[in-house]
């Protein structure tokens, strides 16, 4: 049976850092920035509020700033490795993340048969996010349903990579998960722990793993 495989992006694909960092610091932004990482992970807004504020700031960004931040960013080694050895085993990987759908869907381009983010308005902005739109711990598990559905497998035949609380929902939805450079209360949840720069090594954990 074929399985799929769920990666986070923010601190798991991306080391030490977010895609919502990564951009603000092309336009200069990182300590703004910075403040609504730390104000989300201490539960004081939600994602909602996180991705209106973030959009506000981003009053500038272009295309351009995009791609530069994408390509710049400190990606773990071996990504597009890794994935190439799921697809050459028949199996699936997707991307799924609180992070804007403009700079998640990129990694589609390396190999991820789908990727999915919270969704901005197309750049440069003209309209405000729309709530319902931004994604959320819970949603993270429903897009995981939805790509079981067209992939043809079921959660138990999912793994999951995460580093973060956004991830304990769908740590506990699959049987199978690896904690990559993630803190104690999520490491505590998953199956396997990773700490390290190199996605072939996490992934190694899992390889065969049921």
């Amino acid at each position: 049976m074929a399985r799929l495989h769920l990666f986070d992006l923010d601190g798991t694909l991306l080391h030490g850092t977010t895609a919502p960092l990564e951009i603000s610091r092309q336009l200069g932004l990182v300590a703004e920035t910075m403040a609504l990482e730390q104000a989300i992970s201490a539960g004081l807004i939600g994602p909602p509020e996180y991705a209106a504020q973030v959009h506000a700031l981003w009053t500038r960004l272009t295309e351009e700033h995009v791609a530069a931040a994408f390509e710049g960013a400190p990606w773990l080694a071996r990504i597009r490795e890794v994935w190439a050895e799921i697809r050459s085993r028949g199996e699936y990987c997707a991307v799924v993340s609180l992070s804007p759908s403009f700079f998640v869907e990129k990694l589609v381009a390396w190999g991820a048969h789908a990727a999915h983010g919270s969704r901005f308005p197309a750049l440069p902005f003209t309209e405000p996010v729309d709530p319902a739109g931004v994604l959320s711990a819970r949603a993270k598990v429903l897009i995981a349903d939805r790509l079981c559905g067209r992939f043809g497998v079921t959660r138990d035949d999912c793994v999951a990579y995460g580093d973060s609380l956004s991830d304990m929902d769908l740590f506990a939805a699959v049987p199978v998960s690896v904690a990559v450079n993630a803190d104690r209360r999520l490491t505590g949840l998953a199956t396997h722990s990773y700490m390290g720069r190199d996605l072939w090594d996490a992934y190694e954990l899992v390889r065969h793993a049921r």
